[in-house]
């Protein structure tokens, strides 16, 4: 009683559902940068020094960085109990592939200058690439079987079985069509982290590459939403569900039909708002990079990434993760969620917590910022990768 006088149960499940989202998006968006300097890698730095600088971009911020992916994965645990259950249980392979690549980063970081050697630094080289590539086409996988839905079920005792076989049903059509979309999408913010960061031949590269990646981001995100209307049947709930009852997700009737997902921007037009910036964030990224506006082609890539990304959890609102062999098990916002006391006294910490991490990263971005050039590895005292 005392806790629905301050703030009541569908209340919170809709903020957590919004503060996931913002936790996730956050990741992308900070880690993106990292993941997408390590796609490039390869690419716009053709020496060795020239590598060093692409790496001595991102060496003093990604494991900051990480911090978003810490964060999204714990509020998945303590939120979304079920959601962390089926997902690190049917996409356990997929995980331990991004778990596998992330690792690869920081012994890449740490150990690729310790030899003077092409070969050993050539091969830490390409390390960081698949760092840099797996995650984020694993990733973007994921939500393409999400949007699909993921073959789990529940019991009547409400214990999820996976029902899923191998990696590879994962690597279905559309769900690669989401994996490219995220290589694209990283790849284009990396390559707006590169131009802030980097001069000379370097950012010469990433322009180049930054405007093909801006473009295939802008078609497969436009081929994405065809598919997905023309050819992914979506799922809504049929008639009601209790907002603020007890989690159980088998209390509630769930049907497949086509263009499912797209009837909540029917329902409300301001959640057009997502697909549009994911848009127009991809065109300014483009015309940022081309017009040589550092700041501003980050800016678009970030604003792009958060467009696309709210596109997919407006467009499921309220599905969390559908069921595609048992719609009635299907995890929704409204009966997913732990208890109304423990997603309180979350929200309690992350009001307190946030601001602190935000402050603290702002902090460190500004003491940090500048180019990274030759003369400032040259000039590093032994502290530069």
């Amino acid at each position: 009683m005392i806790l629905n006088t301050l703030i009541d149960y569908d209340t919170l499940r809709v903020i957590w559902w919004l503060l996931l989202g913002v936790l996730l998006i956050g990741f992308a968006i900070m880690d993106g940068f990292d993941l997408g300097s390590g796609i490039l890698l390869p690419f716009v730095a053709k020496t060795d020094l020239e590598r060093r600088v692409v790496i001595n971009a991102v060496g003093p911020v990604w494991e900051g960085n990480q911090v978003w992916l810490i964060l999204g994965g714990g509020a998945i645990f303590a939120a979304w109990p079920p959601l962390y259950a089926v997902s690190f249980s049917g996409f356990y392979l997929a995980m331990f592939a991004i778990l596998f690549a992330l690792i690869l980063r920081p012994v890449g970081f740490k150990y690729r200058s310790k030899r003077d050697s092409a070969a050993w630094r050539s091969a830490w080289d390409w390390a960081l690439f698949v760092g840099g590539l797996v995650p984020a086409l694993v990733m973007g996988v994921a939500v393409g079987n999400v949007l699909q839905g993921v073959a789990f079920h529940l019991n009547d005792d409400l214990r999820i079985f996976y029902d899923g076989t191998t990696l590879f049903e994962l690597l279905n059509p559309f769900g690669l069509l989401c994996g490219l979309l995220s290589v694209a999408m990283l790849t284009m913010h990396g390559a707006g982290w590169l131009l802030l960061k980097t001069e000379g031949a370097v950012a010469a590269r990433a322009r180049t590459i930054g405007s093909v990646a801006a473009l295939v981001t802008l078609a497969l995100f436009v081929l994405g939403g065809v598919w997905l209307f023309l050819g992914v049947n979506g799922y809504r709930i049929v008639g009601t569900i209790a907002t603020d009852g007890p989690s159980n997700p088998l209390a509630k009737a769930v049907e497949i039909a086509p263009r499912a997902w797209f009837t909540n921007y029917a329902a409300h037009p301001w959640m057009l708002a997502g697909p549009a910036l994911g848009l127009v964030g991809a065109l300014a990224s483009l015309a940022f990079i081309r017009a040589r506006v550092e700041i501003g082609a980050l800016l678009s890539s970030a604003l792009a990434i958060f467009g696309i990304i709210s596109t997919v959890g407006l467009s499921m609102f309220p599905f969390i993760l559908p069921s595609s062999i048992d719609p009635r098990s299907s995890l929704t916002v409204w009966d997913a969620s732990s208890s109304h006391l423990t997603l309180f006294v979350m929200l309690v910490a992350t009001v307190i917590f946030v601001p602190i991490i935000i402050a603290y990263t702002t902090w460190v971005y500004h003491v940090l910022w500048g180019k990274v050039d030759a003369r400032s590895i040259a000039d590093g005292n032994g502290h530069a990768y």
